[in-house]
């Protein structure tokens, strides 16, 4: 398959989701935004598909009813390695997408999604693709979990788990509050003062003092965010006079 020059045409993409007020809604918001895009129902519908049209991305659901969407990725990505698959999936699934990714998929969004993610979304893979030669995240390091967070570090994004799949919660973080959370997620149990996490995560060699007024915000931010008040985890702790570790 030779997918079109995408700085000539506009791009070709094939959106495949059982469910049909999903499909549609996606397919007509991409067109609306530029694209051309075609529905497919089932993976069965969009291998056959791929057969017949050179797209230059795929949007693919993670939960088939014929064939699932690792596998359509996967024979996907074997007879068209140049096609972008970015991956849909809501948390129960959360997953398998991230062994798409680990296998290759261009990239994951979690549902419910905007067209503008998923646009996006399109718009880095394809860049990504035709950037010759350009380091990719390897997909080993992009994800981090730990007890019950799954970071990705690329997106800046945590996933926590609550006691079912239904109560996990995601959450966006700044690079600053990212950096620190991967942080003390790599040593657990381990206490940091105020100065060492200022100096390893954020480059800062600065006083104590100066260092808890640069480190605290970020932290109570931090905590806010990851740690619910209806389902408190208190994973990162605070020790008085000593600093702060994340605890399993």
């Amino acid at each position: 398959m030779t997918n079109l020059d995408t700085g000539s045409f506009p791009t070709r993409v094939l959106v495949v989701d059982d469910e049909t007020d999903v499909r549609s809604a996606l397919a007509r918001s991409l067109a609306l935004t530029g694209h051309i895009a075609d529905k497919a129902a089932s993976g069965n519908q969009a291998l056959q598909m791929l057969e017949c049209v050179p797209y230059d991305a795929m949007v693919l659901d993670i939960r088939m009813p014929d064939i699932d969407g690792i596998e359509v990725m996967s024979r996907a990505c074997r007879l068209y390695p140049d096609l972008c698959i970015i991956i849909l999936t809501g948390y129960a699934t959360l997953e398998s997408a991230i062994t798409a990714v680990k296998f290759n998929a261009s990239d994951y969004l979690l549902k419910p999604v905007s067209v503008h993610e998923v646009s996006a979304a399109i718009t880095n893979a394809l860049q990504q693709r035709d950037q010759k030669g350009s380091a990719r995240t390897l997909p080993l390091e992009r994800f981090l979990r730990v007890g019950p967070i799954t970071l990705d570090r690329e997106r800046h994004l945590a996933i926590i788990a609550g006691s079912d799949d239904a109560g996990s919660r995601r959450v966006k973080l700044t690079a600053s509050e990212s950096a620190l959370l991967v942080h003390l997620m790599q040593h657990p149990n381990t206490i940091f003062s105020c100065h060492e996490l200022a100096q390893a995560v954020l480059g800062y060699d600065v006083s104590e003092e100066e260092a808890r007024s640069i480190i605290r915000p970020h932290i109570s931010r931090l905590r806010k965010k990851v740690e619910s008040e209806a389902d408190p985890l208190h994973l990162i702790h605070n020790v008085l006079g000593e600093g702060y570790f994340f605890t399993l």
